[in-house]
């Protein structure tokens, strides 16, 4: 009996793979083996870099917290000391985001927290 190679379910793979390769510069596009790789080390950038997007953007929020809190007379480690003392639960993303949209309120949550 002759050996069955299951051509529909491999020749699936092959086209979807190169449909995510689609794009690619060069022959990583077309060519299956540097499709392969592309694809590998795409998938690797991508994954770390969801990991590292969480830390650019606190450190977004640590700058524009320490800007507003530097424009209201104090600093940003003196500011989240404060509010740590006082038992204020407030995370650095509404922080900023106050920071940004509503000044007064943020001088007012820097008032009642150094105060």
């Amino acid at each position: 009996m002759p050996r069955s190679k299951n051509k529909v379910a491999s020749h699936r793979r092959r086209r979807n793979q190169l449909k995510r390769a689609k794009g690619y510069w060069g022959n990583q596009g077309n060519v299956l083996t540097a499709a392969k790789n592309a694809i590998d080390k795409g998938l690797g950038h991508a994954y770390r870099d969801r990991k590292l997007k969480k830390r650019v953007y606190r450190s977004l929020w640590i700058v524009r917290i320490n800007a507003a809190a530097r424009t209201n007379g104090t600093t940003y480690s003196r500011l989240i000391d404060a509010l740590n003392k006082k038992g204020v639960d407030i995370n650095r993303k509404v922080l900023a985001s106050l920071a940004a949209e509503n000044p007064t309120a943020f001088s007012e949550v820097v008032k009642f927290s150094i105060n």
